[in-house]
């Protein structure tokens, strides 16, 4: 089914900018921190339930808002991230739930409640959703923040249709690598795939894609190697790697995109004193509920480990159940 046909008749513009401006003097039943699709979930359950809801964010759409093609999301053979998450955002709004776009500083709990400091608001509430998700983790190389937008870039929807007829490189061997690599061969020349371990680790369906447009030529991977520094004049155009490839040391390129993974936002929730893992994702249980009673974590910045923007809507959806029966508990103690 043509792409097309899924979205047609949808028309994807932000509702946000239609709904109520938050309340200080209101008392939120959860609060949400993140406007990405584990937000987005928890907000929907939460109001259908019949709490009183803030979201509060930064980046609405969260990092599948940069992501290309989707093509594991149920109910879509294939749509554009960005596409997706207006959907969720838009669904979410639907329903009675207060929005801001703000960057939350801090934590704190007292006498039974938590306090949510903003940079422009302070809010009162019974319960917490972190949905803060994860940043993209940088490869700490010569040259990455020089050349940061003049040729090195960590979203390949953003800068795919700037790099049109070039050679570019894609750093990383995961899903996503190889996932956003398959989406440059639309515009590039040819691609690189630079992987530091020795195979890349797609899912079948991106390995079937990514054999043929090798067998194509568009792509090629580079396995066991990695890159130790970008050089340019005014913009990208070598990269210097640990080992030789084809007897050089030097490869000739225009641009690269960096998908070594990510690093989770987790530094709200080690404030108020939530138990972290070594990798500083926020450890849950089986309810997405923290150490902290009335705190709850849903999507990429807890520890389970398979990533996936469905699961973390699964996530979001138990977290605003298992507030909501927090607080009846709660309403029924008193």
């Amino acid at each position: 089914m043509a792409e097309e046909k899924i979205t047609e008749g949808i028309v994807f513009e932000s509702r946000h900018k239609y709904k109520h401006e938050p309340d200080q003097n209101k008392e939120y039943d959860t609060i949400i921190i993140g406007v990405g699709v584990a937000g987005y979930s928890s907000a929907m359950y939460a109001s259908r339930l019949g709490l009183k809801v803030l979201m509060i964010g930064e980046q609405p759409g969260g990092t599948l808002a940069l992501t290309g093609r989707v093509e594991n999301y149920p109910g879509f053979v294939s749509i554009e991230g960005q596409k997706l998450t207006e959907l969720l955002e838009n669904h979410a709004l639907d329903y009675d739930v207060d929005y801001l776009i703000d960057v939350v500083d801090k934590i704190k709990k007292e006498n039974g409640f938590f306090k949510v400091f903003s940079e422009k608001k302070v809010f009162s509430t019974k319960t917490i959703i972190l949905a803060t998700g994860a940043q993209v983790k940088k490869l700490g190389v010569k040259g990455e923040e020089e050349f940061f937008g003049k040729g090195v870039d960590y979203c390949a929807l953003c800068d795919a249709a700037f790099i049109k007829g070039k050679t570019i490189a894609v750093a990383g061997g995961g899903d996503s690598a190889v996932k956003e690599a398959i989406l440059v061969t639309e515009y590039a020349k040819k691609v690189f795939i630079i992987n530091n371990e020795k195979e890349l680790h797609p899912e079948h369906h991106n390995q079937m894609i990514l054999d043929e447009k090798v067998k194509q030529g568009k792509i090629e991977v580079i396995n066991d190697n990695e890159i130790v520094e970008i050089k340019g004049k005014e913009k990208v155009d070598t990269l210097i790697l640990k080992k030789e490839y084809q007897k050089n040391k030097e490869l000739s390129v225009q641009g690269l995109f960096v998908y070594i993974g990510h690093i989770p936002k987790s530094e709200l929730a080690k404030q108020i004193g939530v138990k972290l893992n070594k990798n500083q994702e926020v450890i849950i249980d089986a309810h997405s509920e923290t150490n902290i009673k009335g705190f709850f974590a849903a999507g990429d910045v807890t520890n389970l480990d398979w990533k996936q923007a469905i699961i973390g809507v699964s996530q979001g959806v138990t977290a605003a159940y298992y507030a909501y029966q927090h607080i009846k508990k709660l309403e029924g103690d008193k």
